[in-house]
């Protein structure tokens, strides 16, 4: 089963960006840390674009956030790269023979779209900012942690 890591990836782009506005960061150096290629992560960043989640200058490694972290919800940064993709997907190849086969996907269609409604809701309350602060939050706990030992 494949599943995807868009989001995932993409909101580590932007942290990236975030926390590094005045350092250069090439698609190369952010592929590097995402651990994929740069051309994924420029597919991402022209996503973020369209959106306007994001600026950049060809020819220049310096993309920048276009508005505060306080001001992207992570329901932007999914809408950007998943479109309007739903999180859990119907399976639309089961034995029409079969008595469940043919309406199990219907009977979960009603469930399905109140988990979106749901994480969409969520997702809508969660910024980038609120993201950028846990990661500082992890980072300085796992610098405590090396002080001590």
């Amino acid at each position: 089963m494949k599943y995807s890591t868009k989001l995932s990836d993409t909101v580590h782009v932007m942290v990236l960006i975030a926390i590094n506005q005045e350092k250069s960061l090439s698609s190369a150096s952010i592929a590097e840390s995402v651990h994929t290629n740069p051309g994924f992560v420029r597919q991402l960043m022209l996503k973020l674009k369209k959106a306007g989640l994001m600026t950049s200058v060809a020819g220049h490694a310096r993309p920048s956030l276009s508005k505060p972290a306080d001001q992207i919800t992570l329901l932007d940064i999914y809408k950007a790269v998943e479109g309007e993709k739903p999180l859990l997907h119907l399976d639309t190849h089961t034995n029409p023979d079969c008595g469940v086969g043919i309406n199990i996907q219907l009977s979960l269609q009603g469930f399905y779209n109140e988990i979106q409604k749901t994480a969409e809701e969520k997702m809508n309350t969660i910024t980038l900012q609120d993201i950028i602060n846990t990661y500082y939050q992890r980072t300085s706990m796992q610098n405590d942690l090396q002080n001590i030992i």
